[in-house]
């Protein structure tokens, strides 16, 4: 109901837009819009208002209809610098229309959609505000005390029609409505009523604290990058959330407002996606309490966007300009590789890409400078992310990636937080494989960026229960000078019977640091993976392809599999079964956690027949996912023990579950995600399909494929959990 247009969702250049092109205002407009909307002496402090310092920020940069009435959204954000007290600022810059906030109120996150004590907010002293088309408003301060990095709810009730919302589309974070009509509950402390969620930030663009040690923050200004595409939703693993968490570690921290806008260009711009030139002075100049500001923008310019480097190092000079003459201090970072990313590589654009990036290096423009392309490059060929750093589509980083461009951040260079830590320590490999009964090697490597040697550095690993971890040497250290680094690999085992799935493993490192205590840490995300074993009775195995192995951990069951097809004319696979299963009405279903290591069209699934190991035999049915067709509906019409018949598509994803729903010759498939609805596949009759006096039940099981017919050699692996067979046909379990 309130998503955005298909087409806009997970594309980097996506420029969303609003149903009406409207001019931008002035920045003298803007001001008296403002001005008009603050209050002269706000409720809780009267002439105090100064003083505030953004701690959470956001660009808005577009609208949609969402067709709805009467509801109400709730926001979750994570602040960066701490405080006493909140306000919250609002914006319908976007549109042409008024809206009515009827209602507002912000609190502390308790989980998910509840809130632990949400305060009623005022605008002006009232309860409401109506903020006119292109127009912006703040609220009046509240007490709640926040801790640095700590999670606020804001929550908004829109009374009668909403006809539009201005938003940030790519928010990553789950946001949480009430269906249509569903009132007003701002003011619960339950998230009972909110069953509906998106993933955009609507009207909120700012959220300030005043009272806490923060003396000013840095606003990160870029483009998808900054916007944290590529890293995982819900997580506040963006680069500039890694970065806040370095800086609430200082004495005197600061807070960090992430200005990234998704296909954002310092060249040109859209109604719907404002350049960095043309929004600079909403999104950086007028943050409450902006003190330096990173620009990490040029890549899309210079790769899809057709500016040569001339023109990005003017628009950077341009910026630098206008912000030093409102006193801010300006860090310039440098324009990370993108060969590979689509086809918008060329030789000339790298030597653009390494113009721009020895201008921000050298040019004596900036204040200083981040050398992100440096942190994520590949040695062996810089025009390249890093292996270790790629979320796969080579522009975006991975949450490793993220976590890279924090680091290379000089915290003492930004000019706003002071006695920061020196060292810091990082786990790799960035997402380790790891095997019941097979140790291995984790790497946590400490790095004292500081000027001055730091003491007693000793590190200790965070495991799941039960698992075991054997250092190579001692985990302590006597000294550590400015520049050095020491590494400590631990052989880690997981504990006998973990399941298979992703596991936190952390590091805590502490040291002296001018006579103090201080402390670094990090976590890497394990994923547990199956090693090959026997499969128990009741199941069997069987396969077509001499290339297939089985495991069985508990309810999780993996198959590894080579064949050149699973449909038509070739029927290879390997297949963990379990005869006489489904009975003439009844169902198969099971849980496909992952499908890898093998090419586009390899299928995983379930199936039936009145004898898997013989599918000539008849009532043979298929129903598995691919990346390349989506979900993927075989039977055999004939009983020749080929499947001819298909249906199906859509996208790929995992977690799958998948159902096929007999009764007697008539089959139906069912997909569904984790917390989606079942859907409907297809339907076939498959007349060969054993009756009550052939014996009537149905083998069942799981199958994979590798497809491999034009991808000679790959295997494909296949981890299913959930599996299970019934003797009635409901969708709703």
């Amino acid at each position: 109901m309130l998503g955005l247009l298909g087409h806009l969702r997970g594309h980097p250049r996506a420029h969303p837009s609003g149903d009406r092109r409207f001019a931008a205002l002035t920045a003298a407009a803007v001001a008296a819009v403002l001005a008009a909307l603050l209050p002269a002496a706000p409720a809780e402090a009267g002439a105090r208002q100064q003083g505030w310092t953004g701690t959470w920020a956001t660009a808005q940069h577009a609208s949609y209809d969402p067709g709805t009435s009467e509801v109400t959204a709730r926001i979750p954000v994570r602040v960066s610098a701490g405080g006493t007290s909140v306000r919250i600022r609002l914006t319908n810059e976007f549109t042409d229309q008024p809206v009515t906030i009827g209602h507002a109120t912000v609190g502390r996150r308790a989980s998910g959609s509840s809130v632990s004590g949400p305060r009623y907010l005022t605008f002006g002293g009232k309860r409401d505000v109506t903020i006119p088309a292109g127009g912006q408003a703040a609220s009046d301060g509240v007490r709640i005390p926040v801790a640095a990095r700590g999670d606020l709810v804001v929550s908004l009730y829109f009374p009668g029609r909403l006809t539009h919302v201005s938003q940030h589309w790519m928010g990553l974070q789950t946001v949480y409505w009430t269906p249509d009509g569903g009132g007003d509950h701002a003011g619960d402390a339950d998230g009972d009523a909110f069953t509906k969620t998106d993933s955009t930030f609507p009207f909120l663009t700012g959220v300030d604290v005043r009272g806490g040690p923060a003396r000013g923050s840095v606003v990160a200004l870029g483009d998808s990058i900054t916007d944290g595409a590529a890293s995982t939703s819900d997580a506040d693993r963006r680069w500039p959330d890694y970065l806040a968490g370095r800086l609430s570690s200082c004495t005197t921290p600061a807070g960090v407002l992430n200005e990234g806008i998704s296909g954002n260009r310092i060249t040109a711009g859209t109604d719907g996606n404002p350049s960095a030139l043309e929004r600079l002075e909403r999104d950086v100049l007028s943050q409450p309490g902006a003190r330096t500001v990173i620009l990490f923008e040029g890549v899309n310019d210079l790769s899809w966007g057709g500016a040569t480097g001339d023109q990005v190092i003017d628009g950077m000079k341009e910026i630098a300009r206008r912000a030093h003459a409102r006193g801010l201090r300006v860090i310039g970072a440098t324009v990370v590789p993108y060969r590979g990313w689509g086809d918008w590589w060329t030789e000339a654009k790298e030597a653009d890409r390494q113009k721009v990036n020895t201008f921000v290096r050298d040019g004596g423009v900036f204040d200083g400078y981040a050398d992100f392309d440096k942190a994520v490059r590949d040695p062996d060929d810089p025009t390249r992310y890093a292996a270790a750093f790629d979320s796969g589509d080579h522009l975006h980083p991975n949450d490793t990636g993220m976590k890279a461009f924090a680091d290379a951040v000089d915290l003492a260079g930004l000019g706003v937080a002071r006695d920061c830590p020196s060292a810091r320590v990082r786990l790799a490999p960035y997402r380790p494989d790891l095997q019941v009964g097979h140790p291995t090697e984790i790497t946590a490597t400490v790095t004292n960026t500081g000027p001055t040697e730091v003491t007693r550095v000793s590190s200790a690993l965070r495991l799941p229960e039960g698992w075991s971890a054997q250092p190579e040497r001692e985990t302590g250290l006597g000294s550590l000078a400015p520049g050095a680094r020491s590494a400590v690999t631990w052989r880690v085992t997981p504990a006998a019977g973990t399941a298979w799935g992703a596991y936190d493993i952390g590091v805590r490192s502490s040291y002296r640091q001018a006579g103090r205590v201080r402390h670094d840490a990090d976590s890497v995300t394990a994923d547990v993976t199956p090693v090959p074993s026997p499969v128990g009775p009741p199941y069997s195995t069987f396969a077509t392809t001499d290339d297939a192995q089985y495991a069985q951990n508990g309810d999780q069951f993996a198959l590894w599999a080579g064949g050149q097809d699973l449909s038509g004319w070739k029927d290879e696979k390997a297949t963990i079964r379990l005869p006489d299963a489904v009975p003439a009405s009844g169902a198969v279903s099971a849980r496909v956690v992952s499908q890898t290591g093998s090419g586009p069209s390899a299928k995983a699934g379930i199936a039936v027949a009145n004898d898997l190991t013989a599918p000539e035999k008849g009532g043979y049915a298929v129903l598995t996912m691919s990346k390349n067709y989506g979900v993927e509906f075989m039977t055999d019409s004939d009983g020749d023990g080929r499947l001819d018949t298909w249906a199906g598509g859509g996208a790929s994803y995992h977690p799958a579950w998948l159902k096929l729903v007999r009764d007697g010759t008539a089959y139906t498939a069912y997909a569904r995600t984790d917390t989606g609805a079942w859907q409907q596949i297809g339907t076939a009759t498959v007349p060969s399909a054993a009756t009550d006096e052939d014996g009537g039940a149905l083998d069942a099981g799981m199958v994979a494929g590798a497809v491999n017919l034009n991808y000679p050699g790959q295997i494909t692996t296949a981890v299913f959990d959930s599996f299970s067979t019934t003797d009635s046909f409901s969708t709703t379990d």
